[in-house]
């Protein structure tokens, strides 16, 4: 074995794997992993290949000088390649539909719309899943995965509730509108938060902590809901939002049991 060949992620820290062969094991065994970075203009040997096989199974690429992945990889042999294993499996949307029916209940889905922050990312999962929501959503791509930060920030609720990753956040909202699920964006000069029905099939879409909700995903959903801003502060935290939503889908549905 070359022992500047890295082959432990313990040695770098949870979810990272550095150098050519670790990451091209990992990818052959279908672990699931939230980014590859390349080193910039790495072109060389194995390189090519494994851009084209994370091509292939729709992980993103990201280059990162080599600065960036020393210090991923706390100063170890990297290669040029560096990947992000998630936290966990992902899921999939029919994994929270089979959830809802099981419980007998109707659909709860947070849809997150490109969120960076891991400690966001992991609070909206903490509040999904404490309010019984049957899974969170995320896209593929400009927001952050299922990260080991992200699963620390949710303080283990990565492990109880399903966390699934779209390509295209448009669509998705189609078919989910096609099944019957209601999907209402989060944002300013929307309905009264507490005068919207969450108590059928629903769907929350959270924003992005600077954009928001993207015009176009917005533009999809059938409607906007917006909480009241009492304070000099314009906006709320995504998390916070999220959480406020999500309860007063609790209380609603609550109500209509009685």
């Amino acid at each position: 074995m070359d022992n500047h060949e890295p082959n432990r992620e313990a040695d770098y820290g949870a979810g990272i794997i550095a150098g050519r062969n670790p990451v091209s094991e990992a990818m052959r065994s279908g672990r699931a992993i939230d980014c590859l970075y390349v080193s910039k203009g790495q072109q060389a040997g194995q390189i090519p290949a494994l851009i084209a096989k994370a091509k292939q199974l729709g992980i993103p690429i990201k280059e990162a000088d080599q600065r960036k992945l020393s210090h991923m990889c706390n100063g170890a042999n990297h290669q040029g390649i560096v990947a992000v294993a998630a936290a966990r499996e992902y899921s999939s949307l029919e994994d929270m539909l089979s959830l809802a029916e099981e419980r007998g209940e109707p659909p709860l889905l947070v849809i997150c719309d490109g969120l960076e922050d891991p400690h966001n990312l992991g609070a909206i999962i903490r509040s999904a899943e404490c309010a019984g929501a049957h899974g969170v959503i995320i896209p593929k791509r400009r927001s952050v995965g299922l990260t080991y930060a992200v699963s620390k920030a949710s303080a283990g609720a990565v492990e109880y509730i399903p966390v699934a990753r779209v390509q295209n956040l448009s669509s998705l909202i189609e078919d989910l509108k096609s099944r019957g699920i209601w999907c209402f964006a989060a944002d300013m000069d929307g309905s009264p938060w507490d005068k919207t029905d969450f108590a059928g099939p629903t769907a929350l879409v959270i924003g992005s902590e600077g954009k928001g909700v993207s015009r176009l995903v917005k533009e999809k959903c059938d409607g906007v809901v917006s909480l009241p801003i009492r304070g000099r502060v314009n906006s709320l935290n995504a998390s916070v939002a999220a959480g406020v939503l999500c309860y007063e889908a609790v209380r609603q549905r609550t109500e209509r049991s009685r």
